[in-house]
Order: structure tokens, then sequence, then C-alpha cells
């Protein structure tokens, strides 16, 4: 640990003394490389899979024991914290309990007191819990008495991509350090809009190349570590002027635009073998032009663009349900089923569990979407709890 440290250290001084030296070279960024100089994953090379067209042996049990309310459970990731009082910690606990759920992502707190909950809860969980946190420049984002490292900006400054690995690889293992299993992370946005208010100095930059490359350098790092990345935040929220955590951002480019632009780096990610995307809460109406309707509740983009155009099949999540650009328009356990019904796999920071459980079981017995999808999408995640080792140990 202290060796990586200093590496990474040593290595950021050097990006920081290239930074400063950028108004007097001239270069232009490289296309996305290959990555034939890095090492094997810990997997034995292969690339991560959670399409579950392969399930495992214990994925494919924990389905077939599952009742259909269990199953429904399994598509919830809660927010929870570890700065806060015994009621919050009690409430979340009667989730896991009650509801089955399926993970919890940590928001702020502290190292210790993250584990400390990690392993309350994992005890009284039915089916063992996916754990995730927002980790972009590593723990320090959520966390107190952390490493902080540089943003994504600094980073993309740097033009040996190698360190971007080493960077991956370093916040991979503190994340399974304090029981994280997936850091929603990297930001593959292309940060050219200079009014963007939520995405900024998160994003790699304004070069597609660049911020392809590096995006995908980071997550084959954090993998190698045993830590599932995301890439995010899909179709593209580089190039507006509105926080989604506020509001509804339009982004009024035409197809062409997005082809050559927002969804660059994300095709750079799918054919390098990412395992996950997260899904923005943006309206883009060349691609849906349903009014008020965000990206994660569209069918058209969730489904049509993304699984079927695209060809991802790795695990969605949607961005947090609770944000404005979908709560100002759809009521709590509505946003939820419609973001189901859209294709996500996961959703994020739901603010209604049982309601929105409810609406899902109703739809599945009308027949909106089959019981046979529902398997496919838990079987998905249970892929990813099994990769990550939690069939074993929790």
């Amino acid at each position: 640990m202290k060796f990586a440290l200093m590496r990474i250290r040593k290595v950021f001084l050097r990006a920081i003394i290239g930074f400063l030296l950028l108004p007097i070279l001239a270069f232009s960024w490289p296309e996305v490389t290959t990555l034939n100089k890095l090492p094997q994953d810990q997997k034995g090379g292969d690339v991560l899979d959670l399409s579950g067209e392969k399930p495992g042996n214990w994925a494919q049990e924990q389905v077939k024991a599952m009742t259909l309310e269990e199953k429904v459970g399994q598509l919830f990731m809660v927010a929870a914290y570890s700065n806060k009082n015994e009621t919050h910690y009690a409430k979340i606990e009667k989730l896991v309990k009650d509801e089955k759920i399926g993970g919890l992502i940590f928001m702020q707190g502290g190292p210790g007191r993250q584990i400390s909950l990690i392993n309350r809860y994992q005890k009284v969980a039915k089916y063992p819990l996916l754990i995730a946190q927002d980790s972009e420049w590593g723990l320090s984002m959520r966390l107190d008495s952390t490493v902080r490292f540089p943003k994504n900006m600094t980073l993309g400054a740097i033009r040996d991509s190698m360190i971007i690995f080493e960077f991956g690889m370093e916040v991979g293992r503190e994340c399974r350090r304090v029981g994280v299993h997936v850091n929603f992370a990297p930001v593959v946005d292309v940060n050219n809009n200079p009014r963007n208010p939520v995405i900024n100095d998160r994003s790699f930059g304004e070069n597609r190349e660049n911020v392809a490359t590096k995006g995908i350098y980071m997550y084959k790092g954090m993998e190698y570590a045993g830590t599932i990345g995301c890439a995010k935040h899909f179709p593209g929220h580089g190039d507006t002027d509105t926080d989604s955590h506020k509001d509804l951002p339009i982004i009024p480019f035409d197809r062409n635009r997005l082809d050559s632009l927002e969804l660059y780096p994300f095709k750079k990610m799918f054919e390098s073998g990412i395992a996950s995307v997260m899904v923005a809460h943006l309206y883009i109406p060349s691609l849906d032009a349903t009014t008020n309707l965000a990206s994660t509740l569209s069918p058209k983009i969730v489904t049509d663009l993304l699984k079927n155009e695209m060809g991802f099949r790795g695990l969605i999540f949607t961005d947090a349900l609770g944000m404005q650009g979908v709560t100002k328009f759809w009521g709590e356990g509505e946003t939820d089923l419609k973001a189901f019904l859209a294709g996500n796999d996961i959703l994020l920071f739901s603010g209604n569990v049982p309601k929105a459980k409810k609406l899902i079981l109703e739809a599945i017995e009308k027949g909106e979407v089959s019981e046979a999808e529902l398997d496919r999408r838990v079987t998905k995640i249970l892929v990813a709890k099994e990769w990550v080792g939690l069939h074993q140990n929790r």
C-alpha cells in the first residue's frame, strides 16, 4: 500500500509538471490505443462478462430459489450513510431484511464506520448485498480520513495512460478494503461546455479520444484490483449548462452530432469490454421526443439504443432516482417502474422501495414485462455478486 501510494504521488508530480508545460507543447491526442501493455486481470485475463448469458452455478441456483417478490427486491440499490444516527441505520437494516434489496450505495461518512455498517447489513441479508460508491477520485469523494487523488481533468493531461491504469488499480484496491464492489467511475462525458455545472473537472477533458482512452485504462485498473467499473453518464452529460440533480437538462443535438461526440467514448468503452454503465437523466429529443421524459426512463434510449443498437449486454444502472431531473415530473414508485420498463437492471437511490416493488409486481402480473425478462436482469446482478466473491464471503 505504502509503495503504491508513493508511486502514484511521483507520477502525479510528473503529471503536474507536464500540465504546466502544455502551453509550449504542440500535439494532438492519439486515437484510442490498444491495451496490449496491460497485465492480465486477476480472473485469468477474461473480459468481465455481466451479461448473464453464461452464469455460474451459484447465480443460477439463487434465481431458482427466489420468490417473485425477492427477485424484484434485487433490482433496488438504496442509499446508505455512515455519518448518520441509529434511526437511519435501523431503517436501512429493515429494508435489507424486509424488502430483500439487492444492494446499497454508500454516501458520506467514514471508512471505519462504513465497514462496520456493511458487515451489519450483510449479516442480516438473505442474499448478499452488492455495495457501490462514487469514488471517481478515490474514497475521499465520499469518505473522510481517506486519500484524495486528483480529479479526472488533471488525469486527462497525462500522456502515459499506464499511469491512469495504476491510478485505477489503487482506487480499486481501496474500494475493496472498505467493502465496495462497484465504483461508479469513470466519468466519460466529453466536457466541451465551460458552463457545465455538474461534470466539469470530473471529465477527462474535451477531446473524445482522450476521454475514451483514459476511461478504458482507469476501469481496467479497477477491474485488475477486483472492483467493477461503471461508465457514466450515458448517453453523455458533457454539453449542458443544467445540473440534473436540480432539473432535467436538454441535449438539443441531432443524431449525427451525438454519434460523433457524446456517444463516442461509450462506444469505445463497450468495445473494450466494460461491464456496467450508468444512464443519466437527460432530455434528448433526437433520441426520444416524449415530453419531459428523461433518458433513464426511455425505452428508446435504454433498450433500443443502448442494448439493441449499441449491443451493450452488461449491467445497467440508473442514475439516482431521487434527483429532480426525474422527480420533478414523476412520483415515488412511478419513477422506479418507468426505469424498470425502460430496460434498466438496477434502480439506484429509490425513495420508496415498498411502493416501487408493488408497482413492478403489478406490471409483471399485467404482462407489461415477463418474469423471464426479470430473471435475466436478476441473473446479471447475481453474476456481478459472484464475480466479486460474495458467493463465498460477504
